[in-house]
């Protein structure tokens, strides 16, 4: 009966990695920037081609062992534009990643990003700065740069709030108060609000489709 009732809520409140999947539809290829040791195109890898790339060594090797991706490189992802031809796959995605590079960097990323995607550009990124420090012997997890709903916008993505109410969650998306299950409860049920006033939203979904 739990997992029927998980089942129907998940229908009714999508999470991260179906609004993910909805973000994706009509590719094929998914170079996935970043994409860590547990990569959320995990629920839908292998209906398509995913290569991951990420500067971690430990990450790749995580990921590596659950197959979530056809193909791996170990590199630092500014230099994706170097490696990748333009629009050499149908979506570009950087899950939880920009927030991990400067504003300058970011906007580097980005811009080889879009050049590399063939259909879209897929960013999601925390709302605004959110401080977190390096994590797991990885100094890369550490936040230096924020991006915020109007900023994203600007440069020409459509935006959905994802994982609720923002004052509900700290760093790493871990929730604030306890007990821990009745707040995910309720970040979950702003769920719906937040998605269409991303403002409010832990999270931003961004997505440009590429002409």
């Amino acid at each position: 009966m739990e997992k029927l009732l998980k089942v129907i809520y998940r229908a009714i409140v999508p999470g991260y990695p179906r609004n993910l999947e909805s973000a994706c539809k009509g590719c094929t290829s998914i170079l996935d920037v970043g994409c860590g040791g547990d990569s959320p195109i995990q629920r839908f890898s292998k209906k398509v081609y995913a290569v991951g790339i990420d500067a971690h060594g430990a990450s790749i090797t995580a990921s590596q062992r659950k197959r979530i991706h056809a193909r791996y490189y170990r590199m630092n992802i500014l230099d994706v534009g170097k490696r990748f031809k333009e629009k050499s796959f149908d979506a570009v995605i950087a899950s939880d990643v920009i927030e991990h590079t400067t504003k300058a960097q970011g906007r580097k990323l980005i811009a080889a990003m879009e050049r590399i995607a063939k259909k879209k550009v897929i960013i999601c990124t925390p709302n605004g700065f959110l401080k977190q420090d390096a994590y797991d012997h990885n100094p890369m997890q550490e936040h230096k740069s924020g991006w915020t709903v109007a900023e994203m916008r600007g440069q020409g993505y459509h935006i959905t709030g994802v994982n609720g109410w923002r004052p509900l969650r700290s760093a790493r998306g871990f929730m604030r108060f306890r007990p821990k299950y009745i707040w995910f409860l309720i970040s979950e049920l702003t769920q719906p609000f937040v998605k269409h006033h991303p403002e409010w939203a832990f999270q931003i979904l961004c997505v440009k489709e590429r002409s």
